[in-house]
């Protein structure tokens, strides 16, 4: 299929960097030698990045190999700060130790559920006055530009509970986690990681006008996610094209490096980062970072920024990436292969995925546009959309335009300079501060229909549609620019770059009135209050130990070659149940596996029960033979069941790609959930979330040998746990006792710990015991 593009290409070896824009491969030791004096060893040299810097002081431990680091400060929304604070208070929380957000920016707008939304809000505002944290009311900002305008500074790491936590433009390393990460540092625990790999994303020449940030961000992402080029390490990004680039528009970019798989992100910074924090009111927190002068990177990607084109991430991926002249010149096949593609991720005989009807005249017409949230509503992008748009018509057909400016003095800045009227006269609607069109709760489309976005994501669903209804539309990642361009031709899908546009120029300007005014900013204060809990807001349930043996029943078994959080839990309207665990898991795995939830249950019924002190053999009778079958194993001539914890376990190729939202993990272990099997974890932090909530991330490499509905065992477990774990003898308990190994990847101690202990929570209790 056409993809290619040469604006981005990938280093196929380690490669160091002198002076700073001086690339050497790392086998052309004599090209080295006559550009340096004295060369520096590899593991000299690679002490040299950016992130090496600021990961050594945030670094607890001796040893940099296995970091231990303790953040500057921490950020959540308001679909996951509700249970984290509950998990720290359930291990003993007393005050947040550093600097805590609590925005809400998630469920402000969605009309469901009631009280709920505001429910949450008051629970929220009274846990920053409880423990001294910092409340941002709804409309006030979404959550990354919040830390950008507020938090952010030179050399300091920030931890978010949002996969998008991301302001390396800033000078910041920033690492969006679970839940129970968070709830570490609120404890003063650490944040433990084996040093990771560098890559250098090289930046030269200057963006042509009508080229954006996300143009940029997607096609890296294009080139680097199906490889894994970066999965799991420090996108540094270095290069003198950086400085032709603002700030506004590197922010652009650095929030959509969540969508490569990476940990994190750093920039260097520069005069124009200085004067960014500066007009931000903290000229304190600027301070240059640079690469040493001889620099080695495990890897490189080059990117010409004066070769990038418009690009558009078609569904369901961002990286499904084409250039929009060339999607435009090659419209049928193009959009017929991403048909069948997307039909295969859709899986559902009773859906008809189209997207060759909206095709006009040889032209292919839209019928929605949106900028919006972290990515889309930046100043700069809402600027440069008014600019474009300016004395043209949105129609008054099928086509709407809506816009989101990221934050109060976002929008602000855009009423005084007269960009938010250009914008309404030509028929976009304006909204306050939210991330619903992220994820799925405002501005659906009709069924059918195709959006074009300048947001992060575009899974299958995740504009709001619902499949189990009978409904599919669909999302296109796009830039702000192309957008308005489209707009401005009444839908017909249309570059930026294509329009002659005069750019108006941009002043960093920032007026914090609206936050002096409205946030709650309460670190360090204390006060003797009680939480606020609505109804919807429940406590953990109970979540039992591990057991020495484990008996793991197959509830869900998937083989696409990846499964996004979006499938594990659907976002959206569903997220309504986000405070109330046990509502919120009746939606597990429901657009992927509808009978996933039942099957879980039925397992975890039993293992209540032998909790309980039942023998979980006299409720299920086929259980007896099972258990008959297990004594026939050399060394389990005497297992019986109450001492064997029963749970069930997801098979998934590669799951976990996606949110950081850890109720892809909390919602399987309230069910029962003892495990997930994988060939590999799309992200660390999916398996952070596992391990937290007290799953076992089990390795299977080969194809499995199971299906769903059949029981595995898998003897001696807890022990096994303290020791070797590259190899693992399990059984397939079937019409047949089948052996074969699992093996789990590299555990900390405290991970260890945490999963024979059933969760964090309960590990946390032992502590305190």
């Amino acid at each position: 299929m056409i993809k290619t593009y040469d604006s981005v290409k990938l280093y196929d070896s380690g490669v160091y960097l002198v002076d700073g824009k001086e690339i050497v491969k790392a086998n052309e030791k004599d090209k080295l030698s006559s550009l340096v004096e004295n060369v520096p060893s590899i593991e000299e040299a690679k002490r040299g990045t950016i992130a090496y810097s600021i990961l050594e002081s945030h670094n607890t431990s001796d040893n940099m190999d296995k970091l231990k680091i303790k953040f500057d400060a921490m950020a959540s929304h308001d679909i996951t700060y509700v249970g984290i604070i509950q998990t720290a208070k359930a291990s003993g929380l007393k005050k947040f130790p550093i600097p805590y957000v609590l925005t809400n920016c998630h469920n402000t707008l969605c009309a469901v559920g009631g009280t709920i939304n505001e429910d949450d809000h008051m629970f929220g505002l009274s846990a920053a006055k409880k423990y001294g944290g910092i409340y941002v009311p709804p409309h006030m900002a979404v959550i990354h530009q919040y830390m950008r305008e507020m938090m952010a500074g030179c050399g300091k790491m920030i931890l978010g509970s949002d996969s998008h936590t991301r302001y390396g433009a800033l000078g910041t390393m920033a690492i969006g986690e679970g839940g129970g990460e968070l709830v570490k540092q609120l404890l003063c625990d650490t944040y433990d990681i084996d040093y990771p790999k560098v890559v250098a994303i090289y930046l030269s020449g200057k963006p042509h006008p009508g080229v954006g940030p996300q143009d940029i961000a997607l096609a890296i992402i294009g080139k680097v996610f199906e490889c894994g080029y970066v999965k799991n390490r420090v996108m540094e990004f270095v290069g003198p094209g950086i400085s032709n680039i603002s700030i506004d528009y590197r922010n652009g970019i650095d929030v959509m490096t969540t969508e490569t798989t990476c940990l994190t992100s750093i920039w260097r910074t520069d005069e124009d980062t200085k004067a960014y924090l500066t007009a931000h009111n903290r000229p304190e927190d600027y301070k240059e970072l640079n690469p040493a002068k001889v620099t080695y990177y495990d890897g490189m990607v080059y990117v010409n920024l004066s070769e990038v084109k418009p690009m558009i991430a078609l569904p369901f991926h961002p990286s499904n990436v084409y250039e929009i002249e060339t999607l435009n010149e090659n419209l049928e096949e193009i959009l017929k292969y991403t048909e069948e593609e997307g039909a295969k991720i859709i899986d559902n005989p009773n859906i008809e995925f189209k997207l060759r009807d909206k095709i006009v005249d040889g032209k292919l017409r839209v019928e929605q546009g949106i900028i919006a949230g972290c990515s889309g509503g930046t100043y700069s992008s809402i600027m440069d959309a008014a600019s474009i748009i300016k004395g043209h018509s949105c129609g008054n057909d099928e086509f709407s335009l809506s816009v989101y400016p990221s934050s109060q003095p976002v929008m602000m800045e855009l009423v005084q300079n007269g960009s938010i009227s250009e914008l309404m006269a030509a028929g976009a609607t304006i909204r306050t501060a939210f991330c619903g069109p992220c994820f799925g709760a405002g501005d659906t489309p009709a069924n059918g229909m195709l959006s074009i976005r300048h947001v992060t994501r575009n899974f299958p669903n995740r504009e709001g549609s619902k499949p189990g209804k009978g409904q599919i539309s669909s999302v296109a990642l796009m830039d702000a620019r192309s957008i308005a361009a489209t707009a401005a031709n009444g839908g017909i899908l249309t570059p930026a770059t294509a329009l002659d546009i005069e750019y108006k120029e941009q002043e960093i300007k920032f007026n914090p009135t609206s936050y002096e005014n409205r946030v709650y900013n309460g670190f360090k204060i204390y006060q003797d209050n009680e939480l606020k809990y609505g109804p919807n807001i429940k406590d953990w349930p109970e979540m039992s130990p591990l057991t020495e043996n484990i008996l793991m029943k197959v509830s869900s078994l998937i083989e696409d070659l990846v499964t996004t959080t979006d499938e594990l839990i659907p976002s959206g309207e569903t997220s309504s149940y986000r405070s109330n665990p046990l509502g919120l898991a009746e939606f597990t795995l429901s657009r992927r596996d509808p009978k996933y939830v039942e099957r879980a249950k039925a397992v975890n019924k039993l293992e209540k029960a032998r909790v309980e002190g039942v023998d979980p053999t006299t409720i299920d009778t086929d259980l007896e033979e099972v258990f008959n079958k297990i004594r026939t194993i050399a060394g389990n001539e005497n297992v019986n069941a109450l001492d064997t914890g029963l749970g069930s376990v997801v098979y998934a190729v590669k799951p976990g790609d996606g949110s950081a939202r850890e109720q892809a993990a909390s919602c399987q272990r309230v069910l029962g959930g003892i495990a997930n099997i994988a060939k590999e974890y799309a992200t660390k932090r999916y398996r952070s979330n596992l391990m937290n909530w007290g799953m076992i991330p089990f390795l299977l490499d080969e194809a499995p040998v199971f299906e769903v509905d059949d029981y595995i065992y898998v003897p001696n477990i807890k022990n096994i746990l303290d020791g070797d774990i590259t190899k693992i003898p399990a059984y397939v308990i079937g019409k047949e006792v089948k052996e074969f190994n699992l093996h789990i990847a590299d555990m900390t101690p405290d991970e260890r710990k945490i999963v024979k202990a059933g969760c964090l929570i309960n590990f946390n209790r032992n502590k305190m015991k």
